[in-house]
């Protein structure tokens, strides 16, 4: 992967580090240029996979991560971190949403969704998002990007079918947390593309307008991908995210 120079001095956490949940198909990879731009003291990611639903999983990360965190979830990371919004939200020192649908998924969704895992599998899950995720994945003047695409096909081969199952199970029984969402005081950070087709600028609203310290940020060269598409205009926001909750702990 290339490496990148940061454009910023090394961001102290102050001993509360930052907590990277990728998307379906999705490993460290995903944050890898965020990382290199963002240049913090403490970070770990994670790829969501070990469980088939974002509850069970998220009792899961919840028994093994620090007191204290920097929560940001990418798509189905994003709906993971509201699961675990939802069970503790006393240990999340704030949050940030990247690319997220705050929303239950439809009912009529779940026979697409595994029949898609199926697909994959016979085909092999690069063929299958090449064919199939790829056109809806990135803006349109993304889409002839090689290095990109090569990216993401990447990581969907590193998961495997396996890992794609479990995540589809997740998408599929995802609850609605946006109570818990109104109830954070904490500074949430919701980021989307303007050319996501996925997660759509109503999505995102939704979930701005769910939580009372809420800032919306759109990025207007970025598709569904943006942790890849816009790495640096990402770790600009996440930057300034950790500064203002760490600044907003400091002064409750």
């Amino acid at each position: 992967m290339t490496s990148l120079i940061s454009p910023f001095p090394l961001l102290d956490n102050h001993q509360v580090p930052l907590v990277l949940l990728g998307g379906t198909l999705c490993n460290a990879r995903l944050w890898q240029p965020v990382i290199e731009h963002l240049n913090v003291s403490s970070v770990q990611t994670i790829t969501v996979s070990g469980a088939d639903s974002a509850k069970a999983l998220s009792q899961q990360l919840l028994a093994v991560l620090p007191p204290r965190f920097y929560l940001a979830g990418f798509s189905l990371g994003a709906i993971v971190a509201l699961e675990m919004l939802a069970q503790a939200p006393e240990r999340l020192a704030g949050l940030a949403l990247l690319s997220v649908n705050p929303l239950c998924d439809a009912p009529a969704n779940a026979a697409g969704r595994r029949n898609a895992v199926q697909e994959a599998a016979l085909s092999g899950v690069g063929s299958w998002l090449s064919a199939t995720l790829w056109p809806r994945y990135v803006a349109p003047d993304r889409l002839e990007d090689s290095a990109l695409h090569h990216t993401i096909v990447q990581m969907a081969q590193e998961c495997g079918t396996e890992t794609f199952a479990c995540q589809t199970e997740i998408a599929i029984t995802r609850a609605d947390h946006r109570a818990a969402l109104s109830a954070f005081t904490a500074p949430v950070l919701v980021i989307g593309g303007a050319h996501d087709v996925i997660c759509t600028a109503g999505h995102h609203q939704a979930a701005v307008s769910a939580a009372p310290r809420a800032r919306g940020l759109t990025l207007p060269d970025s598709g569904h991908f943006l942790p890849l598409e816009s790495p640096q205009a990402v770790a600009t926001a996440l930057r300034n995210w950790i500064q203002e909750s760490y600044h907003a702990q400091k002064s409750a």
